[in-house]
C-alpha cells in the first residue's frame, strides 16, 4: 500500500505504465494514440511525459521503430541534474567528485572481493596499456584506461545506483576537460597508484589496495589547471 501511494504521488501515468508488468513484457511500446486511449491521458500530456522519460534514459524514440523501453540506468538522471547544477555553480563538480570518492572508498572491500580472475587480468592489461601510452613519443593520455579501470573494479557490485554515479562522474570529468591534462609527472604518479591498486587486488591484499586508492584520490586536489565548465552542453 505504501509503495502504491509513493508511485502514484511521484510518477506520471506514462512512468507508471513503464514500470508495470504489462509494459515489461513488451519490446516496443504502442503508439501515442493507443497509449492515450489506454491510459486515459491526452496525447499532448502524454508527449510531455514521454519527453521526461526520454531525458531520464528510460525510453528510446526513433522514427521507424517507435518507442522502446530501455533497461534501467541511473546515469542519465545524474548527468542531467549535475550538468544543470554545474551550470549554476562550477564548484558543484568538486562536491560531486567528493561524493564519488567516498562511494569508491565505502564500496572498495565489497567490490574487491567480487572480482574474478578474468577481471584481474583485464585490469592488469589496462595498466600495461596505460604505461605504453605514457612511454610513447609523443605521449598519449590513457584516459579511456583510467575510466575503464575504475568502473571495472566496481562493476561486479551489480548496484545500478553506484554504477550510475560512477559513470556520471566520468562523463562530467571528460566534459570538464580534466581528461586533457598532460603533465607527465602527474600522470606517472597516478598510474603508479593504479598499478599498486591492481597488484594488490590480484594478490587479494585488499587493505593495501584500499590505502593506494585513498592516496590516489588525493592527487586531484594538487592539480592547478582550471576546469572549463562552459564545455557542458
Amino acid at each position: 500500500m505504501l509503495l502504491e501511494r509513493l508511485t502514484n504521488h511521484h510518477l506520471s501515468e506514462f512512468l507508471r505504465y513503464l514500470a508495470s508488468e504489462v509494459c515489461q513484457d513488451e519490446e516496443h511500446l504502442p503508439s501515442l494514440s493507443e497509449l492515450s486511449a489506454r491510459l486515459g491521458v491526452s496525447i499532448s500530456v502524454l508527449r510531455e511525459q514521454l519527453e521526461v522519460a526520454r531525458a531520464l534514459g528510460l525510453v528510446e524514440v526513433r522514427p521507424r521503430t517507435g518507442i522502446r523501453r530501455l533497461p534501467y540506468s541511473f546515469r542519465p538522471t545524474v548527468v542531467q541534474s549535475l550538468a544543470y547544477a554545474i551550470a549554476l555553480n562550477p564548484e558543484y563538480f568538486s562536491a560531486f567528485s567528493d561524493l564519488r570518492n567516498h562511494i569508491e572508498a565505502a564500496y572498495w572491500f565489497e567490490a574487491a572481493a567480487r572480482l574474478s580472475e578474468e577481471d584481474c587480468e583485464a585490469l592488469s592489461r589496462l595498466i600495461e596499456r596505460a604505461f605504453q601510452k605514457l612511454q610513447s613519443q609523443p605521449i598519449q593520455i590513457p584516459h579511456p584506461e583510467h575510466r575503464e579501470l575504475h568502473l571495472t573494479i566496481y562493476r561486479r557490485l551489480n548496484n545500478p545506483f553506484v554504477e550510475g554515479i560512477l559513470e556520471a562522474y566520468w562523463e562530467l570529468y571528460e566534459a570538464s576537460g580534466l581528461d586533457l591534462y598532460a603533465d607527465l609527472a602527474y600522470l606517472e604518479r597516478v598510474w603508479s597508484y593504479h598499478r599498486k591498486m591492481v597488484e594488490s587486488l590480484c594478490q587479494r591484499n585488499y587493505q593495501a589496495g584500499y590505502e593506494a586508492l585513498i592516496e590516489h584520490m588525493g592527487l586531484i586536489h594538487q592539480r592547478s589547471k582550471p576546469m572549463p565548465f562552459q564545455r557542458f552542453e
